[in-house]
């Protein structure tokens, strides 16, 4: 793939300084990027690069004043590093897209349709009165149950696991070894001690614009026609377990290991950190920001707090008490002192 430098400054709404007729085919850091890439500053500390860079061309803010000559193009932005990620979403679009075409073996269903630019890969099955819209890619491995939907523009990569009923939507990515609709934690205990399990019946749905990352399990809801719901743009990392009847709302990002227990709200615009965990039936307010390995035993309802602990509390509040928490021990030690010297003038301890 290769692009001229006005090509991408079309792309990105910027203006270009140089050679527009440059080509690039691939990205780079500005330190390290010869001819035939393109770069881009963001942080000062980085200048000097700038000067000495083989890259083609770099992209640069409006602010940007340049102190010395510069041997690449330049496309000037309001912001690089904004920009470069464009850059990066299209390419990184450009080469998951490729493939196309049916591999064997692999399996399709009765009442099952495929959309345009499909591609099936080897081993991979897809069952009964599926829908599956342009341009998704099902790589090997994938099990896509009975009844489930799939948007347009969907990569769904190797072990991928849709349950039956499974509903995702448009533009979204499902990292290896994502699992969609799995039981939710559901037992009753008996009188003998015995857990009884408790059928689950609802589904998932997805909205558009999700990535999942490799390993993160999205359990179904437990009554038929109720569902657990990952709203649009949100990003989950790797190793996240989310439980039945959970929301999770508009462009939440939440990192790896943590856990939300079932039948919980998470608010929209939420920043949760990794191994957090969150107990069930809470609300969680929008803009919420929440520390690694925080505790969450109760909702949060006031919007934009950022916390930490466990329990959490204001993130301020936990490092002023952290700052008296780790002197303990000599604090310890400094009230033994004064004990002793108050015993040893004959004073009397307090009862």
């Amino acid at each position: 793939m290769e692009f001229t430098v006005s090509q991408i400054a079309a792309m990105l709404g910027g203006q270009v300084e140089g050679d527009g007729n440059a080509k690039i085919r691939m990205l780079a850091k500005i330190q390290d990027a010869k001819g035939g890439q393109i770069a881009f500053l963001s942080n000062p500390k980085y200048e000097n690069y700038i000067y000495t860079t083989q890259a083609s061309a770099v992209i640069v803010s409006k602010d940007f004043k340049p102190r010395k000559a510069i041997q690449s193009a330049l496309i000037v932005v309001d912001n690089p590093y904004s920009s470069f990620t464009v850059l990066l979403e299209e390419y990184h679009r450009m080469v998951s897209f490729q493939k196309s075409g049916v591999e064997e073996p692999s399996f399709i269903g009765a009442n099952s349709s495929t959309g345009q630019n499909l591609y099936r890969g080897a081993f991979s099955y897809i069952g009964n009165n599926v829908k599956i819209g342009d341009n998704v890619k099902i790589y090997p491995h994938v099990y896509v149950g009975d009844n489930c939907v799939v948007g347009n523009n969907v990569i769904l990569h190797p072990n991928v696991k849709l349950y039956a009923d499974s509903k995702i939507g448009n533009n979204c990515v499902l990292h290896a070894g994502v699992v969609i609709g799995s039981d939710g934690f559901g037992f009753a205990p008996q009188n003998d001690g015995t857990y009884k399990s408790i059928p689950q019946m609802g589904n998932v749905v997805i909205e558009d614009d999700v990535v999942i990352g490799a390993n993160t399990v999205i359990d179904c809801a437990t009554l038929y026609g109720d569902s657990t719901i990952i709203r649009q743009g949100v990003k989950l990392d790797n190793l996240i377990q989310v439980a039945h009847n959970v929301e999770i709302g508009k462009n939440t990002v939440i990192a790896a290991q943590s856990g939300v227990s079932g039948s919980t709200k998470i608010g929209e615009q939420c920043v949760i950190a990794g191994q957090v965990g969150i107990a069930g039936h809470l609300v969680i307010a929008n803009k919420t920001s929440i520390g690694a390995q925080a505790g969450i035993p109760k909702s949060i309802k006031e919007e934009g707090l950022k916390l930490i602990g466990y329990p959490v509390f204001d993130v301020k509040d936990y490092f002023k008490s952290y700052a008296v928490f780790k002197r303990l021990p000599d604090l310890n030690y400094r009230l033994r002192e004064l004990e002793k010297k108050v015993l040893g003038n004959g004073v009397e301890q307090p009862e």
